[in-house]
């Protein structure tokens, strides 16, 4: 599943990123948002999420939220 399916203050592990745009890969990854590392949803607005990673919050975009899939 992805990150718009995911509950809020669930702890999900992600499994991978669902992107060809290597620039966004590389912006995910220098936010340490890659395949093993732990994430929560904080809170759901109309078209983004706040995460957590590494204990920080981010706030992504729907889209966004849509190519990292967690389990």
């Amino acid at each position: 599943m992805n990150l718009t399916a995911a509950e809020e203050g669930k702890e999900y592990t992600i499994q991978r990123i669902e992107t060809e745009d290597e620039e966004l890969n590389a912006f995910l990854f220098s936010l340490g948002c890659y395949s093993g590392e732990p994430i929560t949803v904080v809170t759901r607005r109309k078209k983004s999420c706040v995460v957590s990673i590494k204990d920080s919050r981010y706030n992504i975009d729907s889209q966004l939220a849509e190519a990292i899939i967690v389990y």
